[in-house]
């Protein structure tokens, strides 16, 4: 193949003048001026020097647009927190009595520990204190809030929930979750203390108060727990910490906020019976520090039949 010719360096000449060394003359300069004026004027009107601006301005517009709205919608903020839906709100802040008494315990193991000494942990109020740490990135976490939501809207209500993913790089990637960053919970019988320490991207969130710290620092530990500082940690009231997860977030695996809590109303869906089942032993440890109260979440047979486990366990000692 024969090589393509090259262009000489430096500026091609006008149309209708032949390179040449000498310079112009006048009756070429003029018949140059009328050759570019024929030109310009035969330039069809979207080549013009004023469409096409306004055109690459449009355009830039646009893209600035489309980028701000992908963010918006989610192409880089994936685990963007967002209110609740009403839907999953409709079913999760409202545990179903039906499907509480046929799940029970749900087979789950429950994972509860009994800590040293019978004081149960109150606020200045007297209410039994339910302490959580944990993190926005923490699948582990994300499986657990779950079922305590399911438990702890049955003492109360939740304000400010918001629907989050757990971290995209972490083992069960981006499970669906809530945080309770920012979360008000108002109750008469239980005192939810939350502390989400570390965002989904693993920076600095809430400040745990001194006693929140106190206590994480002295259960979060072996015996009590199975690994030192580590989330999710639960203490219910003084009495009981969890020693594990409840259960794997790998049930959770590929599954909306909605599909997870449309499983809620099938007693017999393996979601069902981990989320409640759980939600279930965490009632009836809660029952236990309020003295079963209200009765009407506490004196149910389901509840009574699970709380004489909870009470028959002993302190490990290592």
């Amino acid at each position: 193949m024969d090589t393509p010719q090259r262009k000489p360096a430096g500026k091609t000449p006008p149309p209708g003048v032949r390179p040449s060394g000498k310079p112009l003359t006048k009756k070429q300069r003029r018949n140059q001026a009328a050759i570019r004026s024929v030109a310009l004027s035969r330039r069809p009107p979207w080549q013009s020097p004023t469409v096409i601006t306004s055109v690459s301005v449009g355009i830039v517009a646009v893209v600035l647009i489309i980028i701000v709205l992908i963010n918006q919608v989610g192409g880089s903020n994936v685990g963007t927190s967002v209110p609740i839906s009403a839907n999953v709100a409709s079913i999760l802040l409202h545990p179903n009595p039906s499907v509480i008494s046929t799940v029970g315990s749900g087979s789950q193991p429950g994972e509860m520990v009994k800590l040293p000494g019978n004081t149960v942990l109150k606020d200045s109020s007297g209410k039994p204190m339910l302490v959580y740490v944990g993190a926005e990135y923490c699948p582990f976490c994300a499986a657990e809030r779950w079922s305590m939501i399911y438990a702890l809207s049955q003492f109360g209500t939740f304000t400010g929930l918001t629907q989050i993913e757990s971290s995209s790089t972490d083992v069960y990637a981006n499970t669906n979750s809530f945080t309770f960053h920012k979360v008000t919970y108002t109750s008469p019988y239980i005192d939810f203390v939350p502390a989400e320490v570390l965002d989904r991207n693993q920076n600095p969130l809430d400040t745990p108060s001194a006693q929140v710290t106190a206590i994480f620092k002295k259960y979060s530990t072996p015996p009590y727990t199975s690994t030192t500082g580590g989330f999710p940690f639960l203490d219910i009231a003084g009495l009981y910490t969890l020693y594990n997860t409840s259960y794997s977030p790998q049930i959770l695996a590929n599954l909306t906020w909605q599909q997870i809590a449309t499983k809620l109303k099938n007693p017999a869906d393996p979601v069902t019976q981990a989320i409640v089942g759980n939600a279930n032993i965490l009632t009836a440890a809660m029952c236990i520090a309020t003295g079963d109260v209200p009765a009407s979440v506490c004196s149910t047979s389901t509840i009574q039949a699970i709380e004489p486990s909870l009470k028959a366990l002993k302190t490990p000692t290592s």
